[in-house]
């Protein structure tokens, strides 16, 4: 008696004969990333890369999706999810309540006041036409620094203190051509021209700029109280007062310029101010006490809650090694903001992996760039995560982070883009 398979039988067969076709057909495109993972500029060190078919939600490729890396500034991707998941269209620039004949504000970390960047002064307007103003500046539980950070950058562009009323980014503008030019104006009697081991004193607002230095130099200034105040004084053309405590009542909610230009320069500079600022105003939509850990605690509980592999995160910027996050949950979190912002809009606020971008130069005239994705680096770290565009028009979620490598970082990046150049023609 001969076997006759029935209808469903031949299904299943059908299916998986299908399914064998498809395996064999990526495997070439397998073997080649396979090889790029295993070249001389990747031994002695740790390799994470996983790739994701944005619309099948297929995962194409996966080695150490599951390992735990020192992300460095890709951490800015997830502030970026988490401060779209909290902040409104237009940021939270000013909380204030009026009582009797006196106004009385407190800051919601809003990083754009008089930033060198920024032009708006909706709300620096706004105070210039108030009569009596009351600062309250002890609504934070941040310290100046976050967790981890490494304590000789205080003298550093990438490195200035977090507070709920940043005022000129935190950091004075200093250059000298013809003359002396000094902004905020506030510290030019604070600013020598001489060789100096640092650009500032460590304990002090006392400020060096070489006397051959062509460039202008960013470099942080200690806040405190009584500076935020004469700064704001100066500001407003008025005096305001210090107070200890805010009076009961409903508070009200100035807004100013829209979060996206924030998000913008935040990802494009890998600017680590703006994105401790947005961890701070992100959580003074949570409570009326500005903390980065609260945000982070939150995002982790909702709108993160089902990554595969928590991750250890610590800050907004990615300064701190203590954050660890495996390539895996870093394509999850590019897949959600794939989900909720459309395409166009989406990239048009991250970075283009080109000369406009992320790196000097575009090496490769004969191809359009096809990278969207931000890049994070400490030392012996680099790390991209984003997305591909193909050839044949799909499009890739991709994190490739790199680890403990003691090679130039160079030959890193080279190596990232031979292998995304593969999957941007192959895939």
């Amino acid at each position: 008696m001969s076997y006759r398979p029935d209808v469903t039988s031949k299904y299943l067969i059908i299916k998986i004969l299908l399914i064998l076709f498809l395996l064999q057909g990526c495997s070439p495109l397998r073997k080649s990333l396979d090889s790029n993972l295993h070249n001389s500029a990747f031994q002695n060190s740790l390799h994470g890369l996983v790739v994701l078919d944005a619309d099948t939600k297929k995962t194409i490729y996966d080695h150490n999706g599951a390992v735990y890396f020192t992300p460095a500034s890709n951490v800015k991707i997830a502030t970026f999810y988490s401060c779209t998941q909290l902040i409104p269209k237009h940021v939270p620039s000013l909380k204030y309540l009026v009582d009797q004949d006196t106004l009385y504000i407190e800051g919601t970390g809003d990083p754009t006041w008089l930033h060198p960047y920024f032009h708006d002064t909706t709300t620096i307007d706004w105070l210039k036409k108030q009569q009596q103003i009351a600062l309250y500046l002890n609504n934070t539980e941040e310290t100046r620094y976050g967790p981890g950070w490494a304590w000789e950058d205080f003298d550093t562009y990438f490195s200035p203190e977090k507070g709920s009323l940043p005022l000129y980014g935190n950091v004075v503008s200093i250059a000298h051509t013809d003359s002396l030019k000094v902004l905020p104006r506030y510290f030019k009697d604070a600013v020598a021209v001489q060789d100096h081991t640092k650009y500032r004193d460590e304990f002090f607002n006392r400020f060096y700029i070489a006397p051959m230095e062509e460039d202008t130099l960013e470099v942080p200034f200690i806040t405190d109280q009584k500076l935020t105040k004469e700064l704001l004084e100066q500001i407003l053309d008025k005096k305001i007062t210090i107070t200890d405590e805010f009076p009961s009542g409903t508070k009200k909610i100035r807004y100013g310029m829209e979060t996206d230009s924030i998000y913008k320069q935040m990802l494009l500079e890998s600017d680590n101010f703006l994105a401790e600022q947005l961890m701070m105003m992100a959580s003074s939509v949570l409570s009326d006490t500005l903390g980065t850990k609260r945000v982070i605690t939150h995002s982790l509980e909702n709108s993160l809650k089902d990554l595969q592999h928590e991750p250890r995160w610590v800050d907004g910027s990615g300064l701190s090694r203590y954050n660890l996050f495996t390539p895996r949950s870093m394509v999850e979190i590019l897949q959600k903001l794939y989900i909720e912002i459309p395409q166009d809009h989406l990239f048009a606020i991250l970075p283009m992996w080109d000369s406009s971008g992320t790196v000097e130069k575009w090496q490769d005239p004969d191809t359009a760039p096809f990278v969207f994705a931000k890049s994070g680096s400490l030392g012996n770290n680099y790390n991209l995560s984003g997305y591909v565009l193909t050839k044949s028009g799909k499009l890739l979620i991709f994190s490739f982070m790199n680890n403990h490598f003691r090679v130039p970082t160079s030959k890193i990046r080279d190596e990232i883009y031979s292998t995304l150049k593969k999957l941007h023609e192959d895939y």
